[in-house]
């Protein structure tokens, strides 16, 4: 690694630097026809960026283009943002939370926690006990899992549940019959024996099932990240990646080339583009100790290209040919951990102990593995989406989501979506194709609506 001399900075002066200079927002709907942009300049410090993106991110937006630029001590972005819809941002109360996320108010979390409608991570939760689980992945895993939730009488509800390379990495959260966080050490361990008894159910698995329980806030896609790089899923010794695992048409182009002039290592990313495209990676080059100093972002029709003028933290770039492949290798799979292709299930019912055990449990019996999950709570309904797909890599058939519905019963709402597959021609890659279906007479039909 090629080593650049770095300036020092007293952690004192740069708090002293912050009062003076506090961080400014600028949320501008006028300059540009068919996005909103978001201009952010504030004093540069560790993870900054990845700070904002994660804001963005969390609102849903799509972020279409960005630059940001961060030499010196001073940090300059600018986002070209859209909602899920491709419109402008104009709520107010969206604007104004995003000037105080990210302007002085930022440093406090208190502002965050409050935003009403704020449903992404865990600060709409509430009281609740934090349960991460990593594991060996294998068909109906989710199913035991929540069974064993659903008979120590815990309800879940948040989670997120990702797969890749054919590990499972789970966040949930948990609270008992009052609503309130678990501080039985009985109970918690009571469950957390049975929970890697089922994660050790494999006794060829090399790699370590773990448990651990919290009782504080996390951010439910930032973790998952971090604990399967922790578990080097990047790593496919003895695994092969099928069409099935990553369809061609998801499979990033990445290289690693040297800026001689400047003294970075500037990592290229293309790949079809999707949403939280750039947290992802920005996510996995913060966990790898690298730091962004510039970096363009861009969609093209379904692609989305991505470039990073990176250091180590250490101030090395990457020169050996066992670095960049260990770059691209952590890039890839955090690119293809939130890839799912198949079809999703959407399903709306009254919340109650049991409920995400029921579902996974008819899943497995039709035959079909979750590959990605997304559970969260709503006043009292409880919203689940699981990325499914036929177990023996066969594209889901209709027949069965249709005796699915008639086992879940009339008490829940169901939507089912595709998601992309294969590429075949370029006219296929303009945009996700969608088929939507509503069954029956659904829960609480009246005053709910369905996108098709």
């Amino acid at each position: 690694m090629a080593k650049v001399c770095w300036p020092y900075f007293d952690p004192e002066y740069e708090n002293f630097s912050n009062r003076i200079n506090p961080p400014r927002v600028s949320v501008d709907n006028d300059s540009c026809h068919d996005c909103t942009l978001i201009k952010f300049d504030s004093i540069n410090k560790p993870g900054i960026l990845l700070e904002v993106v994660q804001i963005l991110t969390d609102l849903d937006f799509i972020i279409t283009k960005a630059y940001i630029s961060s030499d010196g001590g001073w940090f300059m972005d600018v986002f070209h943002v859209t909602d899920q819809q491709g419109k402008k941002i104009t709520d107010s109360k969206t604007i104004d939370y995003i000037e105080k996320a990210l302007g002085p108010k930022g440093q406090s979390t208190e502002g965050v926690k409050s935003w009403q409608g704020k449903r992404v991570g865990v600060h709409s939760i509430g009281d609740h006990t934090a349960i991460e689980l990593i594991g060996r992945d294998r068909p109906g895993l989710l199913s035991e899992i929540s069974a064993v939730l659903a008979s120590l009488q815990f309800n879940v509800i948040a989670a997120e549940v990702w797969t890749h390379n054919r590990r499972i990495a789970c966040v949930l959260y948990v609270n008992d019959a009052t609503n309130q966080a678990m501080d039985d050490s009985k109970r918690l361990s009571i469950m957390e024996e049975q929970l890697n008894h089922i994660l050790r159910g494999c006794e060829d698995d090399e790699k370590v099932a773990r448990t651990s329980f919290s009782m504080g806030f996390t951010h439910m896609d930032r973790r998952l990240h971090q604990m399967l790089f922790a578990d080097r899923d990047y790593e496919s010794a003895g695994v092969t990646t099928t069409d099935v695992d990553c369809p061609p048409s998801f499979r990033p182009k990445i290289r690693i080339e040297r800026c001689e002039e400047k003294g970075y290592s500037v990592v290229s990313v293309r790949c079809k583009d999707r949403a939280k495209l750039m947290f992802d990676i920005v996510c996995t080059l913060t966990d790898m100790q690298y730091v962004v100093f510039h970096a363009t972002i861009s969609s093209e029709g379904p692609y989305a290209s991505q470039e990073y003028f990176i250091r180590h933290m250490d101030g090395c770039t990457l020169d050996t040919e066992g670095e960049k492949e260990r770059v691209i290798k952590c890039i890839e799979a955090a690119i293809q951990r939130r890839v799912s292709e198949g079809v999703s299930l959407e399903l709306c019912a009254k919340d109650r102990v049991g409920l995400l055990s029921e579902v996974t449990r008819i899943l497995r019996e039709n035959g079909l593995t979750v590959c990605r999950a997304g559970v969260s709570t709503v006043g009292e309904k409880g919203l689940n989406v699981f990325y499914v797909r036929d177990a023996s890599g066969n594209p889901v058939d209709m027949k069965i989501i249709e005796a699915l519905r008639k086992e879940i019963g009339q008490t829940v709402m169901v939507n089912v979506k595709r998601v992309p597959g294969n590429a075949k021609a370029p006219a296929e890659t303009r945009g996700w194709a969608k088929t939507s279906f509503f069954f029956g007479n659904l829960f609480e039909s009246r005053g709910m609506n369905i996108d098709y």
